[in-house]
């Protein structure tokens, strides 16, 4: 019995260490996950909703209206606190940034913040900074202004994510949806999705036969004729956009071809429209759907259409009965990695498509480096993140029905 026992210690202490020792091996791994993909997402979801710029700047301003009714212009001490704010930023690019802040909410808040900074300093009672503030710019008397900085208040908020979704906080605090004419983000985001359903039907109308003759050759020809198809990941996507601008062009190979057939008449438009940007994206994203394709395809016994025609199927009904069924997984793994690589592409996009060709994508990178506000780009990044971990979610679900009916 005690040899029993021993024997048991023995074993869990090595069954322990066999754990400690995989663990140490991909502990190099985890960290590099933790380090370059789930602390950026965190940074950007925190920057999505938080909102520092007005607090910061502005706290005795903010507290000063924290009581007023949003309707007729603030009490004389809220001018004298605004003013004491501003004589406290530490330079002009402090007040840059609240201008800048301001005057997303409301336009014209730049110069009029940027204005108040620069006459400073401004003592006497608050009757009186009142009086020098509305001399030196009558739109401080209008009520606009006061609520963009009573509704920035807070450091934290949900105006940036709702209005990635078309909606917005109006004076008073309350969820509205957008103006008709502001409405942008949710026509972005289905045209980002259009854009990527046709990418992803046309990857897989050309991936599937194609992968189905490189899975039935023989091995080695097929491994000769994979590297082909693995060659794009060799080449940057800007080189492979800017020979598809040589070639789309009016006077470039395709459409000198067209015309040479008789095709055409006249050059087509190719460049700067969707069909360019569709063009360029299959052709990008074609290898993400033959590889999954071709790995389900190898794993299928090509005895089992000999075996339902040799039953009376013909070879047409026995393909679409009895082999693609059993190809449905890399159907739908190959589908989802090229929808989701499409809805993040921005490059392509931008370079060969037109203003109305443009996913969200380019938004995020304009808000980053044109408009600098951190906040809307972080926000529409995490619309593009819940849509992706979304559409995972589906094809799991789906995956999981079909293993389960199977």
């Amino acid at each position: 019995m005690a040899d029993t026992t021993a024997l048991q210690k023995q074993l869990a202490r090595a069954d322990r260490r066999r754990q400690w020792r995989a663990f140490s091996l991909t502990l190099p791994l985890l960290v590099f996950l933790l380090l370059t993909f789930l602390i950026p997402i965190a940074a950007l979801l925190k920057r999505a909703v938080e909102n520092p710029e007005v607090a910061n700047a502005l706290p005795r301003t903010v507290a000063a209206i924290a009581s007023w009714d949003r309707k007729a212009t603030p009490a004389p001490e809220a001018f004298a606190a605004l003013t004491a704010d501003l004589a406290t930023l530490p330079d002009s690019s402090d007040a840059g940034t609240l201008a800048r802040r301001l005057n997303s909410e409301v336009p014209g808040a730049r110069s009029l913040v940027m204005g108040a900074y620069r006459a400073l300093p401004m003592a006497g009672t608050p009757a009186e900074v009142k009086a020098k503030l509305l001399e030196l710019d009558p739109r401080w008397a209008e009520p606009k202004y006061w609520q963009a900085i009573a509704k920035n208040g807070s450091r934290w908020t949900a105006d940036y994510l709702l209005a990635s979704v078309d909606l917005r906080r109006n004076a008073a605090g309350d969820v509205e949806a957008m103006p008709a004419e502001q409405r942008v983000y949710a026509r972005i985001l289905a045209r980002t999705f259009e854009i990527s359903a046709v990418v992803t039907l046309f990857c897989l109308l050309l991936g599937y036969p194609l992968a189905w003759w490189l899975a039935n050759l023989p091995t080695r020809t097929a491994n000769v004729l994979m590297i082909l198809v693995l060659v794009p990941f060799w080449t940057s996507v800007l080189v492979r956009v800017a020979a598809w601008i040589v070639l789309l062009q009016s006077e470039g190979l395709v459409n000198r071809g067209l015309m040479a057939l008789g095709v055409t008449d006249h050059p087509l438009a190719l460049l700067f429209n969707r069909v360019g940007v569709i063009i360029a994206m299959v052709h990008i994203l074609l290898p993400f759907m033959i590889l999954p394709l071709y790995s389900v395809m190898k794993s299928v016994p090509p005895t089992y259409l000999r075996a339902a025609v040799s039953l009376g199927s013909t070879p047409l009904a026995a393909f679409f009965r009895v082999y693609v069924p059993q190809t449905y997984p890399g159907i739908g793994a190959g589908a989802l990695l090229v929808f989701i690589l499409s809805i993040g592409y921005y490059v392509t996009p931008a370079l060969l498509g037109g203003a109305d060709d443009q996913m969200l994508s380019y938004y995020i990178a304009r808000y980053t480096n044109v408009e600098i506000n951190w906040g809307m780009a972080c926000a529409l990044g995490a619309l593009l993140l819940a849509a992706t971990l979304v559409l995972y979610a589906i094809y799991r679900k789906l995956g999981k029905a079909e293993l389960s009916l199977g």
